[in-house]
């Protein structure tokens, strides 16, 4: 290894490692943190910013930088490494610090005010602060400019910031996926609307206590053999997983009287983060692209595929559900495996985006990204949010939505200035089928495995062909590699379409 390439992993590190306070600071307000020290907090994440905004912006980084692009004895991941390198710098110093300080403190700010807000459905509470964190974020994509695409064709400023969690994606691009898929997920919904073969829905309306979902989540959590030696799992208002280090992963999820359901898929979705998050080299690579997830749909996908591909499977239900008979008894007692896949597989519009089935989650996505893209465009006046959400959900979805908690306030993610984030779900749905046709062609037993509770050759299947290679492909670039082809909507209505049509009698 070059000197110069040493010297700039060491000080990747220690930005990572200065990043990974303010990521632990988040994730206590997330969790613990009392809400009258929202302030405090605020405080200290805007200086944390600052901090690290330093590390990832000095002349002594930009000069290593420069000087592994000229050596020719980096081997071929090494300067996939430093590429990316380049371009986190590249973006980073085109944010004023001053800045950088200013929107960390108002995402603290407006998080506290959202909980709060969400808590009473109170829009006009939180309106000021969605407005400041809205301008603030239209600011930073200002800074980072207009992307210029293949063949010269000129983006728009929303794609400034899809090219934080999407590089390379546009929103021109998204939405030619989007449209198509939307019109053959709402034909799909409504043909099963129309029939008559519905899941008994029974199990749905029986009330759990905390301490019972704990102890199948762990159970579930064991199997999909999560580390809770380098993790951990707690509740909070919103589910997400923060990977803060190597070895410290940790999972949240949201848990419900009411609800069985919920937290499993919760807690799988969370989980399946937390493996890609366990599964990148951070222990050699912590800090370089090397040790980094190669965007958030190829996150979401790992995410999405435990959630969905493994957790409604009837593979899955036979192994889970006398596990879950036992934390729960005596509820489930009369369950059986075909009741438990069917009603796990239950297609309704609903509300909830976090809670919302197979099918008509991808719409609930649609809609975010049509409802940010015109708030970045100022197209969409903040006042103006609620009555455009609604109408949209109706269009969308068909339900009249009841009050803002279940409708514009449900989400936590504008609060923060995570605009670009939402469509990346999708995006990962689709990454996820695509994968799980390569996986099931490979592991020709994995059904069997599912319904022995052995999910080890699937999770090395992941750390082998996804996790390993952190940064090193694009998103698009692993896909083909992963795949053997581009991106494809099919795979995904494939696999709806086989599952959806036998339970309800398409």
């Amino acid at each position: 290894m070059s000197t110069h390439y040493a010297q700039l992993r060491a000080l990747q590190r220690e930005a990572a490692t200065l990043a990974s306070v303010s990521h632990l600071l988040n994730w206590d307000q997330e969790t613990y943190m009392p809400h009258a020290a929202g302030a405090g907090r605020a405080e200290q994440q805007s200086l944390m910013a600052g901090l690290v905004h330093d590390r990832k912006t000095s002349p002594q980084l930009g000069d290593l930088i420069a000087a592994c692009e000229q050596d020719g004895s980096l081997d071929a991941r090494s300067k996939a490494s430093v590429k990316e390198m380049r371009r986190d710098f590249d973006r980073e110093t085109k944010l004023p610090k001053s800045l950088v300080e200013e929107l960390s403190k108002a995402q603290s700010q407006s998080q506290e005010c959202w909980k709060v807000a969400r808590a009473k459905n109170d829009f006009a509470m939180f309106a000021p602060w969605l407005e400041k964190v809205m301008d603030l974020t239209r600011r930073k994509a200002e800074c980072y400019g207009v992307p210029t695409f293949a063949g010269g064709v000129k983006g728009e400023l929303y794609d400034a910031l899809l090219d934080e969690y999407e590089p390379g994606m546009s929103a021109r691009e998204i939405e030619s996926i989007f449209t198509p898929l939307r019109a053959r997920l709402a034909g799909l919904v409504a043909a099963v609307a129309q029939s008559k073969n519905k899941p008994d829905r029974g199990v749905l309306g029986l009330k759990f206590s905390q301490e019972q979902h704990a102890a199948f989540c762990h159970k579930v959590l064991e199997a999909m053999q999560f580390d809770l030696g380098a993790g951990r799992l707690d509740v909070t208002t919103h589910p997400f997983c923060s990977g803060l280090a190597p070895g410290d992963t940790r999972l949240t999820f949201r848990w419900k009287t009411d609800s069985f359901l919920e937290p499993l898929y919760g807690v799988m979705h969370e989980a399946g983060h937390g493996l890609y998050e366990q599964g990148l080299p951070k222990g050699d690579h912590f800090g370089e692209p090397l040790g980094e997830a190669v965007s958030l749909g190829i996150h979401e996908s790992q995410s999405r595929m435990w959630e969905n591909f493994v957790g409604r499977s009837g593979a899955f239900w036979t192994w889970a559900l006398p596990h879950a008979k036992k934390a729960y008894a005596p509820a489930l007692d009369s369950w059986t495996i075909d009741t438990m896949f069917r009603v796990a597989n239950i297609v309704q519009p609903s509300f909830i985006r976090v809670e919302a089935d197979e099918a008509t989650y991808n719409l609930h996505v649609m809609l975010r990204f049509a409802i940010e893209r015109a708030l970045i465009s100022k197209e969409l006046a903040v006042k103006d949010l609620p009555s455009v959400w609604n109408s949209t959900f109706k269009d969308f979805l068909g339900l009249d939505v009841p009050d803002d908690r279940r409708g514009c306030l449900q989400d936590v993610h504008w609060s923060f200035g995570l605009v670009g984030y939402f469509p990346t779900y999708t995006l990962g749905n689709l990454y996820a089928a695509q994968m799980w046709e390569k996986i099931n062609s490979q592991i020709t037993d994995l059904d069997d495995q599912m319904a022995r509770g052995q999910f080890g050759a699937l999770k090395h299947w992941l750390n082998q062909n996804v996790h390993a290679h952190g940064r090193q492909f694009s998103a698009s670039e692993l896909c083909k590699k992963i795949t053997g082809k581009p991106l494809s909507a099919d795979p995904l209505l494939r696999h709806l379409e086989s599952k959806l049509k036998p339970i309800y009698g398409l």
